[in-house]
Order: C-alpha cells, then structure tokens, then sequence
C-alpha cells in the first residue's frame, strides 16, 4: 500500500504561498502527487501554480483502468503540457499575467511503480535506508554552469543568478517534459518537495527525517517544514511524501496549509 501525505507553509518573508500542492489516489486506483511553485507578479505566480495543478490533476481523472506502465509516463507527460498550454494563454490574456508561470514535479503511479515528470527547479527524491537520492535535474542556469564546469557546487549555493531558470510551465508555447521512472521497493519514501525546502535542508537531514519509519507520515513532512522554517523560511514551502508501507498497511492520506 502507498501512503500519502502533503503539507505546505507560507514561509517567514513572502506575503502570499504561490506554492500549490495536491496528493492522493485519483481514479481507477492511481495515485497522484504534484508540487508547482509559481512565479510571477501581482498574484500571478499564485495563478499559475494553481491552473497547472488543477490542469494536470483533471487530465489525468480520465485515466482509463490498468494502462501499462509507460502510457503511465505519455499520459503524465500529456498533462503537464496540457498544463503549459493553459498557463500560457492565460498569462497571454491579462498585460498582468505578463510572463506568469510556474515549475511542477508530479509522480504517475500504478502500484508503487511509474513516472515523475517535472519542469523547473522543484525536485523528486528517492528516501531509502535514511538517505535521499535527487531524481530529478535542476532546469535552473547554475545547474547549466555546473554541468560544463564554469562553477563548483560550492558556488552554485551562492551564485547571483542561482534563480534563474532555464525552463518552467507557461513562460512559452511550447516546452519539454523530463521524465523519471520510479518503482518504491517496501519502505522507501518519495518526496516531492519545492525549493523552499531543497534551498534550506541539505538532503542529508531531508534523508534522515523522511527516513525516520518509526514516526508518521504527517509527523515526518511538519519536521520538514520546521527544518525549512528554522534556516530562515525564505520562500513558501511545499512538501509530498509516498511511502510504500508494504501489503498490509491501511492507505491513508493527510494534507494541512499552514
């Protein structure tokens, strides 16, 4: 059984969470979990995040019972740039909306195997024996730097530019979709999360709580969420956690905004 559990928290200096958040089991049995952090100014950013999660999450009800597991990744890919096209035309319609637009990590299960899809800097990990793996790359420009080697990773923490993105959902007509297959062995946790969290907790103490079996679901995302709060909460934060808990476990999904 996957368990699911997803909690988000304005932060300690932004006036308003753009950050939207939704997991849970959607129909025929799936399960669907998916963070976007949105950008933009005069409430835009709050807009876009929302549209594209309301977007992907509609899309992907339709579901039809028992696909195979990589129509799980065409059909999320498919959604999310659904997602982009609307966020789009939206921003297109309103001078206000002008460049509005949002990241996005979302997870597709069938079970507990199928596909992460993202755009931008929001990132999926994989929680296993207390250590968490990224799944997902950064679309940011300090990532870029990173990868050529014009930077260390020490410097990319403090580059002036380590905000940029270099790809997000709804900044342009057309954009692309990197996907991860996942398969959760029993006890593994996968955390989505946005980066109000990954800027703040190194994966370390991110692996160390989520990791933590003997405490809940709930209890382990509000220690995230404190863990960001306490290295200062400089941006909105956004977390949701899948844990395989094994045949016999009782599904169960919880969700609070702070």
């Amino acid at each position: 059984m996957i368990r699911t559990v997803h909690a988000s928290d304005i932060g300690r200096v932004r006036t308003v969470n753009e950050d939207s958040v939704w997991i849970g089991t959607i129909c025929h049995g799936y399960t669907l979990g998916i963070i976007a952090d949105g950008m933009g100014g005069h409430l835009a950013g709050d807009i876009a995040s929302r549209l594209a999660l309301e977007t992907i999450k509609n899309r992907l009800e339709g579901l039809e019972p028992d696909l195979p597991g990589e129509e799980l990744g065409t059909e999320l890919s498919a959604a999310i740039l659904e997602a982009n096209d609307k966020v789009f035309k939206e921003a297109a319609s309103d001078e206000k909306y002008h460049n509005m637009g949002t990241t996005v990590v979302a997870v597709l299960l069938k079970g507990s195997a199928g596909y992460i899809g993202h755009i931008g800097d929001s990132r999926a990990y994989l929680v296993k024996d207390g250590a968490a793996l990224q799944l997902t790359e950064d679309h940011t420009l300090v990532n870029e730097l990173f990868r050529n080697g014009q930077i260390s990773e020490e410097e990319m923490g403090n580059h002036p530019r380590r905000n940029v993105l270099t790809r997000a959902l709804g900044t342009d007509a057309v954009t692309a979709v990197d996907l991860v297959p996942i398969a959760l062995e029993e006890e593994d946790v996968l955390l989505l999360c946005s980066d109000g969290l990954s800027n703040f907790v190194s994966p370390e103490h991110m692996g160390k709580v989520a990791g933590i079996l003997e405490i809940s679901l709930e209890e382990r995302a509000d220690r995230l969420l404190q863990l960001a709060l306490l290295a200062g909460g400089g941006d909105n934060i956004s977390v949701a956690m899948l844990e395989h808990q094994g045949e016999a476990a009782v599904p169960e999904a919880k969700e609070w905004d702070r």
